[in-house]
């Protein structure tokens, strides 16, 4: 399967999302006048920061200090320059002119992925007032979040994606007025999501992998997100019907072993510019919806290992776009007309294990008879029975 996911951000693009926000600037007064621990960094770093004429690098110098004695692993020698008052030569940050005044450089970005450094986040990271990106990915950070964190108004990327952080999802995010892209995969973060989430303008989130539980909010169709990944969590209940409130900006969905259950509902078939949905590993029962017949944009379906049943409608078999279809491991009983060979497509597929007859490597009768006898309404079960 292909990887869904945003590629990394580059410089330039840093400077980017800087004259985007530019007029943010002239509002902004830093907010670290929280606790004395804040002030005690900027005492004892005072001698060292004398030739530091720029304010906004002042506090830059302090936080990325404060940042490396936390810090207890870095074999790749990442943060081994992080040396002297020089803050823009320090390895992973970047810096960019302060759209305001263009001769006052301020740290605009942070990216550390892959490098492997064990440590935690410190409260001073709240005083990079002007950062745009904070990439994390692929790391061995732990602990929780410093709510310190949401002092970043200009954050507009923020992947924190494959560490050890843990704690409730973090809601400090949720008042990060300019973010845009949030990536908390692969953590331990753990608890219901804030149904707040999907009411920010955010473009894409990911949260799979990590230990989540409650339901999906009902105002999942709220975001206007283009990317949601919720796969490998403990969510159960059903796909929200106002998940066709997505309809004009979802393009991918992965819904990937979250214990969901009931049927997928007909709504889905309203996300007209859907172009993945993986809903496998999961305890969805009932018909396949022909709503899903109208997506003209699908590349992807895959309803593997559930407890679906009924017909296979060629409806979907003839989607322009579709690559690859999915549906082994369920209790489908007839694949209509192309269904049944897709190969002559081209299309990649897998009806394994299904009651479909004359086909190889299906269910046994034994299996297969008691769901044929007992079929499931889906307009009559109620989401969450």
């Amino acid at each position: 399967m292909a990887s869904f996911s945003f590629p990394i951000t580059t410089t330039a693009f840093v400077l980017f999302l800087l004259s985007l926000t530019s007029n943010m600037f002239n509002n902004l007064a830093a907010k670290h006048g929280h606790k004395t621990s804040l002030h005690h960094h900027q005492n004892s770093h005072s001698s060292s920061i004398k030739s530091i004429t720029n304010t906004r690098l002042q506090k830059a110098y302090i936080a990325l200090q404060a940042w490396k004695r936390v810090i207890y692993s870095d074999p790749n020698n990442m943060t081994t320059n992080w040396i002297g008052p020089s803050v823009c030569n320090y390895t992973g940050i970047y810096c960019t002119p302060f759209p305001n005044d263009t001769k006052i450089q301020v740290v605009a970005g942070i990216d550390l992925n892959h490098a492997d450094i064990a440590g935690f986040l410190p409260e001073e990271l709240g005083l990079l007032n002007d950062l745009a990106l904070l990439h994390l990915n692929s790391n061995r950070f732990c602990g929780i979040l410093p709510l310190y964190l949401s002092n970043l108004t200009l954050l507009h990327e923020l992947d924190l994606s494959n560490n050890r952080f843990v704690g409730p999802f973090p809601n400090l995010v949720l008042s990060l007025p300019s973010l845009k892209y949030l990536d908390l995969r692969f953590n331990e973060f753990e608890g219901p999501l804030p149904s707040q989430l999907f009411s920010k303008d955010l473009d894409a989130i990911f949260v799979n992998n990590n230990r989540l539980t409650s339901m999906i909010p009902s105002n999942l169709g709220s975001s206007t997100a283009s990317v949601v990944v919720f796969a490998n969590n403990y969510f159960g209940g059903c796909l929200p019907p106002s998940i066709a409130n997505f309809a004009n900006t979802l393009e991918e969905l992965l819904l990937i072993n979250t214990s969901l259950s009931g049927c997928l509902p007909p709504e889905v078939g309203f996300l007209y510019k859907l172009k993945v949905l993986d809903v496998s590993n999961n305890k969805l029962v009932g018909p396949i919806p022909y709503s899903i017949a109208g997506l003209a944009h699908l590349e992807l379906l895959n309803l593997a290992h559930n407890m679906m049943n009924g017909i296979v409608p060629e409806g979907i078999c003839v989607l322009p776009k579709l690559s690859n279809f999915t549906f082994s491991y369920n209790y489908f009983c007839e694949e209509q007309g192309i269904c049944s060979n897709l190969t002559s497509k081209g299309i990649v597929y897998d009806d394994r294990r299904n009651c479909l007859p004359e086909k190889p490597l299906q269910r046994s009768k034994k299996e297969c008879d008691p769901v044929a006898e007992h079929p499931i309404d889906s307009f009559a079960l109620h989401c969450g029975t």
